[in-house]
């Protein structure tokens, strides 16, 4: 369970694909706090460190995970957004999240609006999946507000602190994001659909 809050940024430093899996080396300030078997979100994606050496460390990730993220994607030299899993009795500042990514969106508009940032994204709505005006979504691991609720996408502003602090700052049109929705939106939907 993580917050969407981000803690760091790492940088990919190898990527070795095994079959249909990809094992990813992570270089992080906060590897050396990490330990094996831990879960860490990358870009809201949480995947098990398994491997630690000095600065880095390894995270596989598999055939499920590489089809419906952003994380097959990634290149040598990208920057992710690292959030590791709360502790119990931590403060909520962000929202729940699962780290459990319900599909991508592509950025199709970032502009700087007068010292913040807004960024609409589009998404497939053939999944289901719903946003609501104010309501809460995860970018990247990002816990932001949407506004400009639409069928197919939505906006977000960023406030400098968050563009500095995550890798927003290299969001451009067409940039492949992954998308959580709000876990209790998705079981309220769920609900209206079976009529409970």
């Amino acid at each position: 369970m993580f917050t969407g809050i981000i803690e760091t940024l790492g940088t990919v430093k190898q990527l070795t694909r095994l079959k249909d899996n990809l094992d990813i080396t992570i270089e992080s300030t906060i590897t050396n706090e990490l330990k094996i078997d831990q879960s860490v979100a990358h870009n809201g994606v949480c995947l098990t460190v398994v491997e630690i050496n000095e600065n880095q460390y390894k995270v596989t990730a598999i055939k499920e995970t590489l089809d419906k993220t952003n994380i097959g994607d990634l290149q040598l030299n990208d920057i992710v957004n690292i959030e590791r899993a709360m502790k119990l009795g931590d403060r909520l500042d962000g929202h729940i999240v699962q780290g459990h990514v319900d599909q991508t969106a592509t950025c199709v508009e970032a502009s700087e609006t007068n010292g913040s940032w807004l960024y609409t994204f589009e998404y497939n709505p053939k999944l289901n999946n719903i946003t609501i005006e104010k309501g809460s979504i995860t970018v990247n691991g990002v816990s932001l507000t949407v506004v400009n609720s639409q069928k197919n996408s939505f906006s977000v502003a960023i406030i400098p602190y968050t563009h500095e602090h995550t890798n927003f700052k290299h969001f451009k049109i067409g940039t492949k994001i992954n998308l959580e929705f709000d876990v209790i939106g998705k079981y309220v939907k769920r609900l209206n659909e079976l009529n409970v």
